[in-house]
């Protein structure tokens, strides 16, 4: 099958952030569309992903994970369709998520694909609900707590696409959900069209205040995404063997230094000592085994309404770059997906 378009447009690293990553950070360049060698499959995006960690795939952050090399495109998930295969386990015309990141075109020998189907629920679903987001929030809630059926779960980022799925499968699991976010409108969205029990606007005056109205037993699980300033906000409600979960800490991705301020860090050893405070964080490459599970008892939960999510997409390859900085400022509302296809 001949390629209409030769080359492929990918959006790569330009230069090292330091701090925050800003558009100049980012290019846009052409490259040739490769041909395929025996087991091989050429996917064409229309799906991609925009995610906070990838801020740390830039380099000059808080994180451990090696940062992609400079003229490289970002890494991530996608959703594709295959229009070239040298692979028996791949046909022309199936639908796949990928992990070919920000570019137009991918080429791989098809061991991180995996199809997915079209008809069972809209595609953009893969990238998110249904998706490494979903999967990340269910781990968390479910493999990484012993559970507590009645007790506090504070989720937050409680309006992204991860700790809007963790918030709500908590709340069908039994635990009263209060959820934190930034903004009047997204904990309107908390409490209105999630149904949590709270939601706290870390943004709106009084934000201590705020949480003491909304915790007066304490906290007993926490699904941590931010870090920074809020953890250290929630740390006075831990109760005694409250258990926290670390999936992200967005706040302190761009900055890898040490926090400016008072070292909390002695209070919090204390707490762990004293309250029995367990604390552990999990990466979702080395659970990826448990998709299979979290569809089963995810999936019948989405397509009946049991669990809602939302979408925020933008339109164009070349408008990703700035729709990834929205992720770092609070301005987009759920799961940041660009339709390229």
């Amino acid at each position: 099958m001949q390629i209409v378009n030769a080359f492929n447009r990918q959006i790569v690293i330009a230069a090292r952030p330091t701090g925050d990553a800003k558009l100049s950070d980012f290019r846009i360049i052409k490259q040739a569309v490769p041909s395929l060698r025996d087991g091989e499959v050429l996917v064409r995006n229309l799906l991609i992903s925009m995610d906070p960690y990838q801020r740390s795939l830039m380099g000059n952050a808080s994180s451990e994970l090696p940062p992609i090399d400079l003229g490289q495109p970002m890494s991530g998930p996608t959703v594709a369709i295959v229009e070239q295969s040298r692979n028996g386990n791949f046909a022309i015309g199936d639908h796949v998520v990928s992990w070919s990141g920000w570019q137009q075109y991918g080429v791989t020998d098809g061991s991180d694909l995996m199809k997915v189907d079209a008809g069972a629920a809209p595609l953009s679903t893969a990238l998110g609900v249904l998706g490494h987001t979903g999967l990340t929030a269910w781990l968390g809630v479910t493999k990484f707590m012993t559970p507590k059926p009645g007790g506090t779960f504070v989720v937050t980022a409680a309006a992204g696409s991860v700790g809007s799925v963790a918030a709500q499968i908590a709340k069908l699991r039994g635990y009263r959900v209060v959820g934190i976010a930034g903004g009047s409108e997204k904990v309107r969205y908390l409490r209105d069209e999630l149904g949590l029990d709270e939601a706290v606007d870390y943004k709106a005056p009084g934000f201590q205040r705020q949480l003491a109205r909304a915790l007066p037993q304490g906290l007993d699980m926490l699904f941590e995404n931010v870090g920074g300033s809020m953890f250290e906000a929630l740390m006075p409600h831990f109760n005694i063997r409250a258990q926290i979960v670390i999936n992200g800490t967005i706040a302190q991705y761009a900055h890898p230094g040490v926090s400016p301020g008072p070292n909390r860090l002695p209070e919090l050893l204390k707490l762990v000592l004293y309250r029995f405070i367990e604390m552990r964080g999990f990466a979702l490459p080395d659970h990826l085994a448990s998709y299979t599970e979290f569809l089963a008892e995810v999936g019948p939960w989405v397509s009946e309404g049991g669990i809602k999510y939302s979408e925020d997409f933008v339109d164009g390859l070349e408008n990703i770059p700035a729709a990834f900085l929205r992720l770092f400022d609070g301005r987009n509302h759920g799961k940041l997906i660009a339709r390229v296809g």
